[in-house]
């Protein structure tokens, strides 16, 4: 059987230096923003541990980086159990997953992240495993071949996926709750900006804050990462993390005022200067960028049509003509991304 590295195995017993290089949040009062979720959340949690069940299996979907897999060990946290984390790619055979259930304990909780790109044969397993907790082992070849079931202890499967549609009936049918998790908003990312810096012993003003909040493209995954960037910034340049010293970081790692990234402003550039603000075929854009279909579809563009810099046509890829104005001064202009 393949080795089995990329699992993760949390307990309850963290060590103190552990905890000291993790400042995930470790309780749904630690978790910011999602207030609505977090109420179900905790709502089913609660009721599970009181009756000394297993949570019923969930569904969590939505797009990347916006913590599901921080909501499951915050679960698991509450519950008192452990989690085990896997993800579907690493799950390409069925014996991967069965020798990971039969390890789990009465009510642990096993998260599976990207559960839409398991194998369906892998998937199958999961089947008879969700419902009756229980996963068909053949043992031998050939005519000696014979099926053993192999029971499990209770447990509940958490399903985290970015492209919920890509979920098969069969296996979205077995989640008792299935909920969405979606995309920050500002005041909310300024929140988390805060309570990173001050894990991190950096000083920002709520101004500074809501300017990196406003750059984070909805994701407290990008705005963490902004918040580590600034600090080291401000260090190696001896400066106090100030509004200015913010910006000036924001601008060398290539983020605008706008929150637009390097990659952001080539694409809306050239659609403005070779096609007029479009529209344009998202092929003919990924050769002219660079980049793969793939990834524009996926990272780039959900960020640009929320911001209402991009829309889709039947003929292809359009800035609107609220937005175009404006990206064409900005560009015509831009000397400093923040001077505009």
């Amino acid at each position: 059987m393949n080795e089995l590295a990329p699992i993760t195995l949390l307990t309850q017993q963290e060590t103190a230096e552990e905890r000291a290089h993790d400042f995930s949040p470790k309780t749904f009062d630690d978790y910011l923003g999602q207030a609505e979720l977090k109420k179900k959340l905790a709502l089913y949690t609660q009721a599970a541990k009181m009756r000394g069940e297993p949570l019923d299996h969930l569904l969590l979907f939505g797009p990347p980086g916006l913590g599901k897999t921080t909501l499951a060990t915050i679960m698991a946290q509450i519950m008192g159990v452990d989690i085990k984390i896997a993800s579907g790619p690493i799950l390409e055979r069925t014996g991967d997953l069965v020798a990971l259930l039969s390890n789990l304990e009465p009510r642990d909780i096993f998260f599976i992240d990207e559960i839409h790109r398991m194998p369906s044969n892998v998937e199958e397993v999961l089947y008879t495993a969700m419902e009756q907790f229980s996963v068909d082992v053949i043992i031998g070849q050939g005519a000696g071949a014979k099926t053993v079931t192999l029971p499990l202890h209770p447990f509940t499967l958490i399903g985290a996926t970015t492209k919920s549609g890509m979920i098969s009936a069969p296996l979205r049918s077995r989640f008792g709750i299935i909920e969405r998790i979606d995309f920050y908003t500002d005041e909310e990312l300024s929140h988390i900006v805060a309570q990173s810096a001050s894990f991190l012993k950096l000083s920002l003003s709520a101004e500074s804050s809501l300017l990196i909040a406003q750059c984070s493209r909805g994701t407290p995954r990008v705005a963490k990462k902004i918040v580590r960037r600034v600090r080291d910034f401000a260090q190696v340049h001896e400066r106090a993390a100030d509004t200015a010293v913010v910006e000036e970081a924001l601008t060398f790692l290539g983020i605008d005022k706008d929150g637009l990234n390097t990659v952001d402003n080539l694409l809306l550039r050239k659609i403005i200067e070779q096609f007029d603000g479009g529209p344009v075929g998202v092929e003919t854009l990924a050769s002219l960028i660079g980049e793969d279909r793939e990834t524009i579809e996926n990272v780039l563009e959900p960020f640009l049509m929320r911001q209402g810099y991009l829309e889709k046509t039947p003929r292809g890829r359009q800035i609107p003509y609220k937005a175009l104005s404006y990206l064409k001064n900005k560009f015509l202009g831009q000397k400093d991304l923040f001077s505009i």
